[in-house]
């Protein structure tokens, strides 16, 4: 063993002078299809399509897939760094680089066990990776960890982290006490922080930052009553170049007369939380907005629609400015926020060529939308439980149920409040022409606590108690007709949801499942090809090329592994 150690640290340490060398970033390979230039952004690429055109790894041989090596990280001031290399091997690490505002030391006591829920960036041979208050450089030959940063946080929600964004040699963070983060992505060390949202207003950022051109676009997430918004960045100095807010903000603002009051939808929330897809033909960021505020009672400031929460969205990059709206759940009082990623494809739609927008939404339903006008095209159910609507109106919006809503007695009504998909991202693949995306059909009982819209603010006023589970699937929806092709339940009887979705040119469809376990299924049928049990995976797959090797690669709460063909 003496000898393995020694072998795997001298060639861990040759490849440094190469990596520390190497060219970083080339912005033009952000708008190549995915395969192409490693995985540079969150989604791969613009499209949110997630599917690669690598195809050394097929049908034919995914059955020989075999670890490749796997790492582990620890969060936090005494992480060491990571403890890098295939079975752990390589020591202590690099030193952790410290930034932050919170208070020392400790930053507030949020370090110790990792959970990468974040996509992960693969750009010339280094991965770059984070969890909330981190984020780390790996090799992406053998995992070992090149550099580890810390932020001492002031607190805040720490529900996750979506992921890094890279503009040339420079790496952006969120951070749950609302900073943007600009690290050398060669060293780890930080450039600057700004300020991208009041900490006092509860206001907690998550996602992860896009990067268009010379614009670092990022949103933020308000469980309170605050309104949501997308801002652009400049890349060099961190300063606004424009916001746009996704509720009417005043007098004469477009949407306004969807609401009760001017105050009702200034404190309307409708976050952004999860990054959205870029047309780089008409420059249109496409995105989708969280639910209104107060989320579960209706007030008099919440009568109507509540534009633009739950809506899908498309603003020009360049200007901030709306193109187009299409409202998915008019007057959620779910919480049912419509912040899944919304996917670009270019097809046939009854019979003539179509630019659109594909979306699976947290309230059940399937949508099809023209992305260069925001025209409604289809909408269908995918959720064999959901009860909350009446059916659909001529806009092909659902119609809402209000006996479904929260009620001091009690409502029967699916989905529950974790929606019958998520964040976990989906997938599409050209090949089959289907969607993918994971799904639960749940039933709750939702019970008004707070019949006073005073005491119900942002997320208060409910209870909901689960009641019972009738699976969790991965679904294949083929959206010119909006029918389920297929659907693989997960095992177990738990309502919880599998992980994102990976499709490739190899004809192969990568996800992890609700039992913890990495599959490769066939994407035509649903078939299973392999699997290897991880015991919890807790990213989407992603895979790259690099010396020859196609790895697809994936995140097991605090550990990465790389799998590939020997």
């Amino acid at each position: 063993m003496k000898n393995v150690r020694a072998l795997v640290l001298s060639a861990s340490i040759a490849l440094l002078p190469a990596v520390a060398g190497a060219q970083l970033l080339d912005p033009s390979l952000l708008t190549k299809p995915l395969g192409d230039g490693g995985w540079p952004t969150y989604s791969g690429d613009y499209s949110s399509k997630r599917y690669s055109n690598l195809t050394q790894v097929n049908q034919s041989n995914v059955k020989n897939l075999t670890l490749a090596w796997t790492v582990r990280v620890t969060a936090g001031l005494d992480s060491g760094g990571g403890r890098g290399g295939f079975g752990g091997f390589g020591g202590g690490g690099p030193v952790t680089i410290v930034g932050g505002e919170g208070a020392e030391p400790g930053g507030g006591g949020f370090g110790g066990n990792a959970n990468i829920r974040a996509s992960i960036l693969e750009v010339d041979g280094v991965l770059y990776f984070s969890t909330p208050d981190n984020a780390w450089a790996a090799d992406a030959r053998d995992g070992h960890v090149l550099w580890h940063y810390f932020w001492k946080t002031k607190g805040g929600t720490h529900i996750g982290n979506r992921g890094l964004g890279m503009w040339g040699n420079w790496l952006y963070m969120e951070t749950p006490d609302d900073y943007l983060i600009c690290l050398d992505a060669k060293t780890g060390k930080e450039r600057w922080h700004k300020e991208i949202a009041n900490f006092n207003q509860q206001y907690f950022s998550t996602m992860a930052p896009i990067v268009v051109g010379n614009h670092i676009l990022i949103g933020t997430g308000n469980d309170l009553d605050e309104p949501g918004y997308v801002q652009a960045r400049d890349p060099e100095t961190g300063d606004v170049q424009w916001t746009y807010y996704t509720v009417p903000m005043k007098k004469g603002d477009p949407g306004l007369e969807t609401w009760g009051s001017l105050d009702g939808a200034q404190h309307g929330a409708g976050n952004v939380w999860i990054p959205g897809s870029y047309d780089p033909e008409t420059h249109l960021y496409i995105f989708g907005t969280g639910n209104p505020s107060p989320a579960y009672t209706n007030p008099p400031s919440r009568s109507g629609d509540n534009l633009y929460t739950c809506s899908i969205v498309a603003i020009n990059v360049d200007t901030g400015k709306m193109a187009w709206y299409y409202q998915v759940n008019p007057h959620d009082t779910h919480d049912w926020d419509s912040t899944e990623t919304p996917i670009i494809v270019d097809g046939t739609f009854q019979g003539r060529p179509r630019k659109m927008v594909l979306h699976a939404d947290r309230n059940g339903y399937f949508y099809v939308i023209d992305r260069l006008t925001g025209e409604h095209l289809l909408t269908s159910k995918f959720s064999n439980t959901a009860n909350w609507a009446t059916g659909v109106n001529a806009k092909g919006q659902p119609v809402r149920n209000p006996e479904k809503d929260s009620t001091v007695p009690g409502s029967l009504t699916s989905p529950n409040n974790g929606g019958a998909t998520n964040w976990p991202p989906p997938s599409y693949s050209p090949d089959t022409g289907l969607f993918y995306v994971p799904t639960s059909d749940v039933y709750s009982m939702y019970y008004l606590t707070e019949t006073d819209p005073r005491g119900a603010m942002g997320l208060g006023g409910k209870d909901e108690e689960m009641l019972a589970s009738m699976g969790s699937y991965l679904r294949a929806i083929d959206y010119k007709t909006g029918k389920v092709a297929w659907a693989h339940r997960y095992p177990g009887f738990g309502g919880g949801l599998g992980n994102g979705m990976l499709t490739t040119a190899g004809k192969l469809l990568f996800a992890g499942d609700a039992g913890g376990n990495l599959v490769a299924y066939d994407p035509a049928n649903g078939k299973i090809l392999w699997h290897s049990h991880l015991g919890q995976v807790s990213d989407a797959p992603e895979t790259y090329m690099l010396d020859g090797h196609q790895y697809i690669l994936v995140a097991a709460g605090d550990s990465l592994f790389a799998f590939t063909l020997y």
